[in-house]
């Protein structure tokens, strides 16, 4: 009886330390727990052995290396035997087969221990070798689809880039594998909503469920808490308003409807947008469509002077011509660098065409009434597409004094301006003077007497009275050049007056 009693106890005990170390190896399988090295350490620390997880061609997965018979190996991830146990020199070694995803490169799971493996350890080992399996399952599930999410979204910026560059025609080949009917359209908003930048990723896996996948969700390559968001239907904008509404710290801008051919431009309206967005308490905002001073111009005046502008442009290929104007608008909007990253290229490729477009129209960037001119060209070359009535009609040269010297857009540069004025700190004074200097605070205030830095406050305090950013060279700032130059506060920038060999027209104004 004393001998069946004990019996008893010892078939209870090993009942037990089975439950347990079973009990521990399942909690390696828990979601918070799946880690393969951790499970491997287990092994070796329960079986008291040193153990590896090697790949077929000798590559240690996990563990510490064990040495193998290469030969011995290549059997087991061949699959010619499932498993294998022998004893070296003092040293006794289990071998078992891994599967993996593709059947060409099973791992194996190598312990070795100083002992001979007793019925316990090698019934550890072999459940081991079952949740190391499935662990490595999931692992490679889960980079499959990590990498294929990062395939995707690179593939949804090049489609940006593209639309970035005008080339509509190839942004809609590289969609439509994809995404077909996505950029069945002429016509499309684009959003740009904020976060931190830890945040970044869920925030577009978000805005891709708010948009039913029915837009263009890009991670800004530019700003790393941006998410752009090209979006063909009116209501994409709604859905990503309900979205940063019940997200702290998420801000949404958008632009005006566009065409597709003017993403960039649209890109820019939003982000300007987005600045409103920040001081709002709904924390979202559309481009206003607030008078633009284009508008103001005399249509056919405007589309002669923006082809005799540039006209220098003319004579290189088409594609050349719409990479160099479409990487000088967005120069101009931005810095080098973030147009090189929203352009995928280097920010040496976008300063060599912005010098090759500065040198073709003979002008310097570098004046800020220049820039203004050019980006007023670029911006009416895209709005303009067809010659409005009675283009190309005007004797003489199209000149800008002549289409900043209307009423209309006097009377606006007067009233926008003249918002200044109340201010005792001469902040019009300020801005001319910092505008007239290139945007350089320091040159600016030597031609005060007072500090750079009070430069840069004036500048900054002109901002919410004039609705514009100006510290942020782009759309805004170039308007409020345009205003200065309209009510003569500045001189006029030194341009090409027309095509070369034009009858009584100017080389400069």
């Amino acid at each position: 009886m004393a001998g069946r009693a004990d019996g008893g106890r010892q078939r209870a005990t090993g009942a037990g330390e089975h439950a347990g170390w079973a009990r521990e190896l399942l909690e390696h399988l828990r979601p918070a727990g799946r880690d393969l090295n951790r499970v491997v350490a287990w092994l070796g620390d329960t079986a008291h052995a040193t153990v590896s997880l090697q790949d077929g061609t000798g590559r240690l997965l996990a563990g510490t290396r064990v040495p193998l018979d290469e030969v011995l190996v290549a059997d087991v991830t061949s699959g010619r035997i499932a498993s294998a146990a022998l004893e070296d020199r003092g040293r006794h070694l289990r071998l078992v087969r891994v599967e993996r995803s593709r059947p060409a490169s099973a791992a194996v799971l190598a312990v070795a221990r100083d002992r001979p493996f007793d019925r316990r350890v090698s019934e550890i080992v072999t459940h081991a070798a079952q949740v190391v399996e499935l662990l490595l399952a999931d692992h490679e599930s889960t980079a499959a689809g990590h990498r294929l999410r990062r395939a995707t979204s690179d593939l949804r910026l090049a489609i940006l880039q593209l639309l970035m560059v005008e080339d509509t025609v190839s942004a809609r080949r590289v969609a439509a594998g994809l995404w077909p009917g996505l950029l069945d359209t002429d016509t499309a908003y684009v959003y740009v909503v904020e976060s931190s930048p830890a945040e970044r990723d869920r925030l577009a896996e978000e805005c891709l469920t708010a948009t039913g996948e029915r837009a263009l969700v890009v991670r800004c390559p530019a700003v790393d808490g941006h998410v752009i968001v090209l979006a063909p239907r009116d209501t994409a904008g709604q859905e990503l308003r309900s979205l940063v509404g019940r997200r702290p710290g998420v801000f949404v801008g958008g632009s005006a409807r566009q065409g597709l051919a003017r993403t960039a431009t649209a890109y820019g309206q939003a982000v300007s947008a987005l600045a409103v967005a920040r001081f709002r308490p709904e924390k979202a905002a559309l481009y206003a469509e607030r008078t633009r001073p284009e508008r103001l111009m005399d249509p056919a005046w405007l589309h002669d002077w923006t082809a005799d502008v540039l006209s220098p442009l003319d004579s290189l290929s088409h594609h050349t011509r719409a990479e160099l104007l479409a990487t000088t608008r967005l120069g101009l909007e931005f810095t080098a660098v973030n147009t090189a990253k929203v352009l995928g290229v280097s920010r040496n490729t976008v300063r060599a065409r912005m010098d090759r477009v500065e040198s073709l129209l003979r002008t310097d960037f570098a004046d800020l009434t220049v820039r203004a001119a050019v980006h007023l060209a670029l911006n009416a070359q895209l709005g303009l597409a067809e010659p409005p009535p009675g283009a190309g009609t005007r004797v003489g040269a199209a000149r800008l004094t002549d289409l900043l010297s209307g009423p209309a857009l006097r009377t606006w540069a007067v009233d926008l301006l003249g918002r200044l004025d109340p201010d005792g700190r001469d902040l019009r004074r300020s801005l001319r003077t910092w505008i007239a200097a290139g945007g350089n605070a320091e040159r600016a205030a030597q031609k005060l007497g007072v500090h750079a830095q009070t430069v840069r406050e004036h500048v900054r305090s002109a901002e919410p009275v004039l609705e514009r950013q100006l510290l942020a060279a782009g759309s805004d700032l170039y308007e409020v050049v345009l205003a200065h130059l309209a009510a003569g506060d500045l001189d006029q920038p030194v341009l090409p007056g027309t095509k070369p060999g034009h009858p009584d027209s100017p080389v400069h104004e």
